[in-house]
């Protein structure tokens, strides 16, 4: 598997995985924005399997979404895609990264405690279809 940054090309696979993934998916167009003020990278198997992103706010940023294809998860492509954005967020000065899950996503919890995420908070209703809470975490560079 390679990890590597996300390019406009990419953007249909991405929008394909996005719609697998979520009940409110991002459109193309959204993607395409969304790299003004964001970074994303994609995980190639040799598609794309999964993807990540996050908006760029120094000496913050905050995961927009993580999303991997149904037949890969399980298999570390989540958890690689996290540490290559906690790199990528060293290299370039953030030192805290947040983001919203479902609060009943155990899985994706447990992926983002294993990168060293933490729960902090939580938003009420904040999901539509399903209604659910929305578990806040964070993730804070060391030193």
């Amino acid at each position: 598997m390679r990890i590597r940054q996300m390019i406009a090309e990419d953007i249909p696979a991405v929008a394909q995985i996005e719609k697998e993934c979520f009940s409110q998916p991002w459109s193309e167009q959204g993607f395409l924005d969304g790299m003004k003020d964001a970074i994303f990278f994609v995980a190639e198997d040799p598609q794309i399997v999964g993807y990540i992103g996050m908006y760029r706010m120094p000496p913050e940023g905050e995961i927009t979404n993580v999303a991997v294809t149904p037949k890969m998860r399980k298999k570390g492509c989540g958890r690689e895609l996290l540490l290559r954005m906690q790199q990528w967020a060293d290299e370039h000065g953030i030192d805290r990264i947040v983001l919203e899950v479902r609060s009943g996503n155990e899985p994706a919890i447990h992926l983002y405690r294993t990168c060293g995420f933490e729960k902090i908070g939580v938003r009420k209703n904040f999901y539509q279809f399903p209604r659910e809470d929305a578990d806040i975490m964070e993730w804070k560079r060391l030193c």
